[in-house]
């Protein structure tokens, strides 16, 4: 059921260096400027590619996409015991004052295929990250593919970007220019980023170490595996203050960046600014002034149940989950509870820290008088297990907690929309559409999200649909899957695993859910859900990869398929 614009529910869940004055002016007038219609125009004006209209129903506000990396549900989510006891009162203020949509998803759980998604506004064909996948994969966008901030860009725009990319650095050379600094990799270059080191320095820091350290354990229960990060000090002992940790680093730059935005000759024009922290993803980074936080956390915040479950069966694998689960498990080496309880402490204290970086670069927007009548979105990138099955971070399959992200727009106060909760279902792909609608720009090649202006003003869910999809991470795991809702409102999740007897069905109301495919009471439920994918998967010749298997494996489910299987003549 739609809250929109205002619940108790709402309610109860968001309780959870200057440019010049001629500048701002000159600009915050320019937020209700008209574009007026035109020819068509090209994002490559020499080469005539990527063509758009600019439409004269559009506005010009400043925009601002801000991600975070890898949030848990628990942190955000309305309902969630987890999140009562956070302190993020950055993110609530926000999500106030925007729509917040509490059934968003991303399209795939890695980094850079949900990137990719977001960027594009399209299915991506991007299925691993860079540092796993197979010699051969697509592992960055190519060069005749097109992200947003392009059209942005060729509409006049002036647009910076900082933070984490992992898409590859062209697509940021394009979309920004030569001073981008998206850098490729998953992990921050703490060590390598001149920008930071050099922050370091200003601020007399010396570089971090562990004072104390998350480890994992490899699968004789005795040796150190992967490091989770943990609490940081300087090199030589001393207190690593927060304004040097590296997600307020990242803020600092991009209000650098946007007052370089707001002067000089480029004064005239509207900004687009997208900031990608890091944060709260694992390597955790957390510096000296949380103690009091982490003893609060420590007494409030529980194990998970399906931790407990992994625990009593003592690691044995699951007859009711694809092997994928196994071998996440076996990776992480969560064998101690202590280490559960340690991790799930710091990822909440590293969003916090995040919290803290993000009310900085907002209130940088409201004393430059940009806020109110700017257009911005937050998101995360996927989602995090954060301790359920025994399992952190996110990896090749398709459970709930790792597809599901916060997604807040809030629009230019000119706009006329008022702040609201929104349960209807939306995905990364609909980013894209959105901002562009908002500014009037029309691009004529295919995107696949949809605009998100009539879910703003209260329209009628239209039913979206859209394909989850992984590939290869820790080992391979090909699947895709589909959100759908019921006739009663209830929302469910199938997932397809193409290497696996075992799908999965999953009740996305459930905190910690249970695969539900092989429940007897859900069995028209799955049948529909079946139903539903197999005929997304056959209308669509960029999905017949995944049809070609998932009508032979669901043959007496779907019923025959009709004529020859083998695709001849198929392009």
């Amino acid at each position: 059921m739609d809250t929109h614009p205002t619940s108790a529910s709402r309610r109860r869940f968001l309780s959870l260096g200057a440019a010049s004055a001629l500048a701002c002016a000159r600009l915050a007038a320019q937020t209700s400027q008209r574009i007026e219609a035109g020819p068509p125009a090209f994002v490559d004006r020499k080469r005539g590619i990527h063509p758009f209209r600019q439409l004269g129903t559009g506005t010009r506000p400043h925009i601002f996409l801000i991600s975070a990396d890898m949030m848990s549900p628990d942190h955000w989510l309305p309902g969630r015991s987890v999140g009562q006891q956070m302190d993020l009162p950055a993110m609530r203020s926000l999500f106030a004052d925007s729509t917040f949509f509490t059934n968003a998803f991303t399209t795939s759980p890695l980094c850079a295929p949900a990137r990719a998604a977001l960027l594009t506004g399209r299915h991506t064909y991007l299925l691993a990250n860079n540092e796993r996948a197979h010699d051969g994969f697509e592992i960055s966008l190519r060069a005749g593919d097109v992200i947003f901030p392009e059209y942005l860009k060729a509409a006049g725009y002036k647009t910076k970007h900082c933070g984490k990319g992992h898409l590859g650095a062209q697509k940021y050379f394009d979309a920004f220019d030569e001073n981008a600094d998206g850098w490729d990799r998953w992990d921050p270059p703490i060590l390598v980023d001149e920008g930071y080191v050099d922050h370091l320095r200003r601020l007399r820091v010396r570089p971090q170490r562990y004072a104390r350290e998350i480890f994992g354990l490899q699968q004789d229960r005795a040796s150190h595996g992967n490091s989770l990060g943990g609490w940081i000090e300087q090199d030589n002992g001393e207190p690593f203050p927060l304004e040097a940790q590296y997600s307020h680093y990242l803020a600092h730059r991009a209000i650098s960046k946007l007052d370089s935005a707001l002067q000089g000759a480029s004064g005239s024009s509207p900004v687009y600014l997208q900031l990608d922290f890091f944060d709260p993803h694992q390597p955790f980074s957390i510096p000296e002034g949380f103690q009091k936080r982490e003893a609060e956390l420590r007494r409030a915040l529980r194990l998970p149940g399906s931790y407990a479950a992994v625990r009593a069966r003592d690691w044995a694998p699951s007859p009711d989950e694809p092997l994928v689960y196994d071998r996440y498990r076996r990776y992480w080496g969560l064998y101690q509870a202590k280490t559960v309880e340690d991790y799930r402490v710091a990822h909440a204290l590293q969003l916090e820290i995040v919290d803290r970086a993000l009310g900085r670069f907002l209130d940088a927007l409201k004393q430059r008088g940009l806020y109110d009548d700017s257009l911005i979105v937050f998101t995360s990138d996927h989602g995090e297990m954060n301790g359920r099955r025994a399992m952190v971070d996110k990896g090749v399959y398709l459970h709930p907690e790792v597809l599901r992200v916060p997604l807040a727009v809030k629009m230019p106060k000119s706009a006329g929309i008022k702040p609201g909760v929104v349960d209807h279902a939306v995905s990364h792909l609909d980013i894209a559409p959105t901002v562009l609608s908002e500014v009037g720009v029309q691009p004529e090649e295919r995107l696949d999200g949809q605009p998100l202006q009539p879910l703003l003003r209260d329209a009628a869910d239209a039913g979206r649909k859209w394909l989850f999809e992984c590939g290869w991470h820790v080992g391979a795991n090909f699947a895709c899957g589909m959100q759908g809702r019921m006739q009663n409102g209830d929302r469910y999740l199938y997932s397809y695993n193409i290497a696996s007897t075992v799908d999965e069905l999953y009740d996305l109301r459930d905190e910690d859910p249970v695969n539900l495919a092989k429940s007897p009471d859900h069995q028209p439920i799955r049948k529909q859900m079946v139903g539903q994918l197999g005929a997304f998967l056959e209308k669509d010749p960029r999905w017949l990869a995944w049809w070609s298997s998932y009508r032979i494996d669901h043959y007496h489910t779907m019923g025959r398929p009709q004529g020859d299987m083998q695709l001849k003549g198929a392009k």
